[in-house]
């Protein structure tokens, strides 16, 4: 099987310039999950996530650079026929963004009839074929080493209809996989190598992601903790093991224990994703956006996780080490015929953009500066951020007339 593997494979968007190539040691965020709250800033309190919720956070990633995917992050819990939650889940990912979506369906009915809406949005099959768009999130194991029957019939229908797969095996630390963090690295690895089995027995080939996926517990309590330094192990060692078998692989990071954005909220995200980047994690799901472990959503962290996933990227981009950048000749210049300092430089000028990482949100502002400016606060540049977003028209690149056919063919929900 791992000789069969397929390691090169693009992970489309609807606009090529959202292409994703998971591979090496190239690093790609993005969102994921199955908040079934929102969290409210505004009061700091929760509620149940509903479908205009998960549209609106499709509408706010298309517009952040650092988050290259989205995977549905959240429930749609105004939605209970489970027919209806699949395909609006699916189709308000799809509509509200043209970055690489990733989606999940609860039967295999589900499945056949998104991959219909697909093929009908693509042109045709053999055009989604050729440029998949969406990728199926398919829990295909429950942990410790069982197949999910349902899971895996899906999973079946994802690969035969020509869709990319994430294979996921969430074992959680001394519960379903060992407290021991190589022992719970080590089962999900084995039963993502049975997956990967299983896949390829469907199709030589298939395009597949590695997903090993263990989630850490408190152990004092039993409950899951995201946020910890464990977990930021767990997925750093989990990228290792997608690099010694050679194979495109995703895990978890960014999953804040944290139930608003607050400073708890930013160090366990910052610890979690700079660890799952600078691993060279191909793949990093849950990065922006999550609170509560999992549990809660909030579409102002979007905005603020952004900026903080571009000083990750940047981390993971390194240091540029040659001539030109030991500046030798650069300071002789200046210490001995200039100014004494680099202010001015045509080095500085031209690596003002190219060598650094400047937030959107983010005050770096004296204290002068900053009460002037009348003292902003973080998390309100964010919501000023997402209002403004979403006063924007609403996307364009699923054509009025194609949305009404969609509409008219299936229960959709989503008001536009």
């Amino acid at each position: 099987t791992l000789a069969n593997a397929n390691r090169d494979f693009i992970l489309y968007g609807q606009d090529e310039q959202f292409n994703l190539h998971p591979t090496g040691k190239k690093v790609h965020y993005g969102t994921a999950g199955a908040a079934v709250h929102l969290v409210d800033i505004d009061d700091n309190n929760y509620r149940d996530s509903t479908l205009q919720d998960l549209y609106d956070a499709a509408r706010v990633v298309e517009h952040m650079d650092n988050i290259h995917f989205f995977q549905r992050p959240l429930v749609c819990r105004d939605l209970t026929d489970i027919r209806e939650l699949d395909l609006n889940t699916l189709y308000a990912s799809i509509f509200g963004t043209r970055k690489h979506v990733g989606t999940s369906f609860f039967s295999v009915h589900s499945i056949l009839e998104g991959m219909k809406i697909l093929y009908e949005i693509a042109g045709s099959e053999q055009h989604y074929r050729q440029k998949p768009f969406v990728s199926l999130s398919c829990t295909f194991v429950v942990p410790p080493l069982k197949f999910a029957t349902e899971s895996c019939e899906i999973l079946e229908q994802g690969i035969m209809g020509g869709m990319p797969v994430l294979l996921l095996s969430a074992g959680q630390a001394g519960a379903t996989s060992p407290a021991a963090i190589a022992g719970s690295v080590m089962q999900a690895t084995a039963e993502c190598l049975a997956g990967l089995i299983y896949a390829n027995s469907i199709k030589k080939g298939a395009a597949a992601i590695f997903g090993t996926w263990p989630f850490v517990s408190d152990l004092r309590t039993g409950a899951m903790s995201g946020g910890s330094g464990e977990q930021a192990l767990l997925t750093a060692a989990c990228a290792q093991m997608h690099h010694y078998y050679q194979l495109p692989g995703g895990s978890a990071a960014g999953m804040a224990d944290s139930k608003v954005p607050d400073a708890q909220c930013g160090y366990e995200k910052g610890i979690t994703n700079v660890m799952a980047g600078l691993a060279g994690l191909n793949m990093v799901y849950e990065a922006a956006g999550m609170h509560a472990s999992l549990l809660g959503f909030c579409l102002e962290s979007l905005v603020i996780d952004n900026d903080m996933l571009g000083q990750a990227m940047r981390c993971v981009r390194g240091i540029e080490v040659n001539d030109d950048t030991l500046s030798l000749d650069v300071i002789r210049k200046v210490a001995l015929d200039g100014p004494g300092h680099f202010l001015g430089s045509n080095q500085t000028l031209h690596l003002m953009q190219r060598e650094y990482i400047y937030p959107q949100i983010a005050d770096r502002t004296s204290p002068k500066e900053w009460k002037e400016n009348n003292k902003p606060i973080l998390i309100d540049n964010a919501k000023k951020k997402v209002q403004d977003i979403l006063s924007l028209p609403p996307p364009q690149h699923i054509s009025p007339q194609m949305h009404q056919k969609i509409c008219q063919h299936y229960p959709i929900k989503l008001k536009i």
